[in-house]
């Protein structure tokens, strides 16, 4: 039986604790907080350490979904969530007043993760601001010289998170197959 280990990470109020919730088989852990800081502005509470949930594969095979916290103050949690991992998933909220700052943030702090594993970004909120759009997302990644792929994602929603767990393994082993 294997187990694989894969880590959402992104900005306070993009959707990490809220994908994994949609997608994991058992009760979410979560380690949440009264927001104390700016992160009150967006959401009443926030994670402080992680996330966890499990999704159950055929044949009794374990993915362990992380969800790190967003704020850059407890970012001595993100390596200690990455190890063992096998990939990233990035979610950004596409109405923050800078989502590509905030990409490349996240893509600058899990480099050295994602050069040894493989990652998938997730845009979510785009019912709410429908610019940028995915293909300037692309653009912006091109001139990083990195081409993961990019969906747009309502967290909510199982198929969504589902469909970006997926893509990450099909990075991680193209010859995978879909169901």
């Amino acid at each position: 039986m294997s187990h694989y280990k894969i880590i959402f990470t992104g900005p306070v109020g993009a959707g990490k604790t809220t994908a994994i919730n949609s997608i994991s088989d058992i009760p979410t852990v979560k380690t949440d907080a009264a927001a104390s800081d700016m992160t009150k502005n967006r959401k009443a509470s926030t994670t402080v350490a992680m996330d966890y949930g499990v999704m159950n594969l055929d044949g009794g095979e374990k993915v362990h979904l992380y969800g790190t916290p967003g704020q850059e103050r407890f970012d001595f949690m993100w390596d200690i969530l990455t190890t063992g991992g096998i990939g990233l998933i990035l979610l950004l909220d596409n109405t923050r007043a800078d989502p590509f700052q905030d990409m490349r943030f996240f893509l600058d702090a899990f480099d050295k993760f994602i050069r040894s594993t493989a990652v998938t970004i997730g845009v979510t909120q785009m019912d709410l601001s429908n610019t940028p759009t995915i293909a300037d997302y692309h653009i912006q990644l091109e001139k990083m010289s990195i081409k993961p792929p990019v969906f747009a994602v309502d967290a909510r929603e199982h198929n969504d998170v589902s469909l970006l767990v997926q893509s990450l393994l099909y990075s991680l082993d193209p010859g995978l197959q879909g169901e």
